[in-house]
């Protein structure tokens, strides 16, 4: 038994160094070095059927070191998934290959999720593993049940990440996690002692899990390891003392065999090390077929699973089902009869505690902020250590972690998280978002204390360039605000775009409403649109978001006492508006030859609106600590300043 399960290993091991060889590019050492680890795992413990890789109770394999992602695909070959033939192995790195550089998700494939950037996927792991938790709470431990597996290199645990996520994981008792250490102590510049000398079982234990620590080469001590996470009570690290490289007589080991191709030579050298006789990417049929039936072992376990879940259908779908309308649709009606000047968090937080009238799969939290993101309500359960019974996240001081952990909960199901921390600290938050736009997730971030509008805590928490930096993100919405109806319009958009994250941009300081009228109809939808006509005939089109469309509107009306008329237009979502038609676009932007942007924030994303002839009104430098009225008038956004610089531009 032991020698099949090395040809095994030695399978994955080939196919790895073969299609980094192919491609002249990729990291063979890591696929060769946890190949062993990986055979037992997937032959013996892991629950997953090649047939439906989207099986709800499967056990989720995530490959946060996804340098090494021809393990992954070796795996998904091997074990029979559709998704990956040899075919796409042979084109690994190629233009449109699913066998990408580092592993990127495609639903139904068996890649749960996209990592490279280092780290990411320990977060990603721990939002897995909370949400099945959840979902086990809410369905009962017969129906939900699976584990979440991931595997860590030393550069992830380098990250700070690793140590947010961790930390919340052994916090929270995810006992269904199970990290798997790839423990080479070797990174791109050599050995990890140039840089590390951290007690890993010190430092792992410290965080509440359970460190064993094995022989990543021995089957018999891989088995033991992973027979005894089955019950643990804690999340698990199992550290795999494991060589680079395995089976190569001159890298193994080495920093060599880390990220570049091994050369011919030396794969010649590793075939006759490893006893593998056969051509490059040729896998033979007794191998392959031994492969295929630890594929096969899924589909009869999903078909005992299913006999259950027949049972229990209704209850599964009730938990996972959503319904938004009707309370979206009685916020808007209450909000018209009020009135009120609100700040667009306090209005975010209305229109939370509409939505949790009603069973749904929103899952909120906030990096310690909630009292000023205002993402927390009383109807709210707080999910605990060892208690999923809840539907909120205390994420403490973590936002690097909690959009990670995020993207985690949103790839596991149809839970729709969200979370809160200032616009400020987004700049902690871009990689996860990045990620969750490209994998095209549906994550909404809840950023309050989006200006110099949040006054006397200075230049450090006052975002200029990060709306800017956030809207050059391909497929991320950004949504600013500039009354209470436009927040619940914003957050019904964030609900509906099932495959784009969303950014709510909100304010601390209070706004006027800029619309009294109910109606069905969601006019932020267009990403612009016309708020205020002080004439039918117009010489100046102004534009603004969130808490500068009021200052906008006192613009236009002291302006129109001037004899100078305008429009006000309202651009709650840039990216939005970018995609309307074109007749829209110009009716919105070439009634006027001249235009202005207002917007307490870096211009330069609104040049390509106000053209060369316009002004844009913004902050271009860091901001000041004082009350905000006062740091708004330092910087010119008052309406008697604009006026006067707008009468300029129109009479040039």
């Amino acid at each position: 038994m032991k020698e099949i399960n090395k040809t095994l290993s030695n399978s994955i091991r080939a196919l790895s160094m073969d299609a980094v060889q192919k491609a002249n590019s990729g990291h063979p050492g890591m696929p060769m070095g946890m190949a062993d680890v990986s055979t037992i795992l997937f032959k013996y413990f892991l629950k997953f059927n090649p047939k439906n890789p989207s099986w709800i109770n499967r056990d989720r394999f995530v490959l946060s070191a996804g340098h090494g992602s021809m393990l992954l695909y070796s795996l998904l070959y091997l074990t029979g998934y559709k998704s990956i033939g040899l075919k796409d192995i042979k084109n690994f790195r190629q233009l449109n290959s699913i066998c990408a550089g580092h592993p990127e998700y495609v639903k139904n494939s068996g890649i749960e999720t996209t990592t490279g950037p280092l780290g990411q996927g320990i977060s990603n792991a721990v939002g897995f593993a909370l949400a099945e938790e959840i979902l086990k709470k809410r369905l009962g431990k017969n129906i939900i049940n699976h584990k979440t597996y991931v595997i860590a290199g030393d550069g992830c645990l380098m990250e700070g990440i690793s140590h947010e996520a961790m930390s919340l994981a052994g916090h929270l008792k995810l006992k269904n996690l199970i990290m798997l250490f790839d423990n080479n102590s070797i990174s791109i510049d050599g050995p990890t002692n140039l840089a590390v000398s951290d007690n890993f079982k010190k430092r792992f234990e410290s965080y509440g899990w359970s460190f064993i620590e094995i022989d990543g080469h021995k089957e018999s001590e891989i088995f033991k390891a992973l027979q005894k996470v089955q019950k643990a009570k804690k999340p698990t690290v199992i550290s795999c003392k494991t060589k680079i490289g395995y089976g190569s007589p001159n890298k193994s080991g080495k920093a060599s065999s880390h990220g570049s191709p091994l050369g011919l030579d030396e794969i010649s050298l590793v075939r006759r090390e490893l006893g593998w006789d056969y051509k490059p990417f040729e896998i033979p049929k007794n191998i392959l077929s031994v492969w295929r039936s630890i594929g096969k072992k899924g589909e009869n376990l999903e078909k005992r699973w299913l006999k259950i879940y027949k049972k229990n259908k209704i209850k599964l779908n009730n938990s996972l089902k959503n319904s938004f309308k009707s309370s979206i649709l009685e916020e808007k009606k209450n909000t018209v009869k009020e009135k009120k000047s609100l700040a667009s968090r306090k209005s975010s937080e209305a229109v939370i505690k509409s939505l949790f009238k009603k069973n749904n799969t929103l899952i909120g939290g906030s990096a310690d902020l909630a009292g000023s993101n205002n993402t927390k309500i009383k109807n709210h359960k707080i999910i605990k250590p060892g208690n999923f019974d809840g539907n909120y996240i205390h994420y403490g001081v973590r936002e690097h972690a909690m959009c990670g952990i995020m993207n985690g909960l949103a790839l596991h199901s149809k839970f729709i998280p969200y979370g809160g921390t200032f616009l400020i600290f987004s700049d902690y938050c871009k990689p996860s978002i990045r990620l969750a736009a490209m994998m095209g997730l549906q994550v909404i971030y809840v950023m309050t204390h989006d200006s110099i509008g949040l006054g006397e805590d200075g230049p450090t928490h006052q975002p200029v360039e990060q709306l800017s930096g956030l809207r050059a993100i391909p497929n991320l919405n950004i949504f600013r605000p500039a009354d209470k109806l436009e927040t619940i319009e914003c957050w019904e958009l964030a609900l509906k775009n099932f495959k784009t994250p969303s950014v709510l941009s909100l304010t601390r300081q209070n706004l006027d409403p800029i619309r009294n009228k109910f109606t069905k109809e969601n006019k932020c939808s267009s990403g612009a649109y016309e708020v205020l006509r002080t004439n039918k005939k117009i010489n100046l089109t102004i534009l603004a978001s969130g808490s500068e469309v009021n200052l906008a509107i006192e613009t236009s009306h002291k302006l129109a006492k001037k004899k100078i008329y305008s429009k006000v237009i309202s651009v709650p979502s840039m990216e939005l508006f970018d995609v309307q038609s074109r007749k829209y676009k110009n009716r919105i932007l070439n009634e006027t030859k001249f235009k202005i942007s207002i917007e307490a924030g870096s211009s330069d994303c609104w040049r390509k609106y106000v053209g060369d002839s316009g002004i844009s009104f913004g902050i271009d430098e860091f901001g000041k600590s004082a009350p905000y009225k006062k740091i708004f008038n330092y910087f010119g956004l008052v309406d008697k300043k604009i006026a006067i610089k707008s009468k300029r531009l129109i009479k040039k």
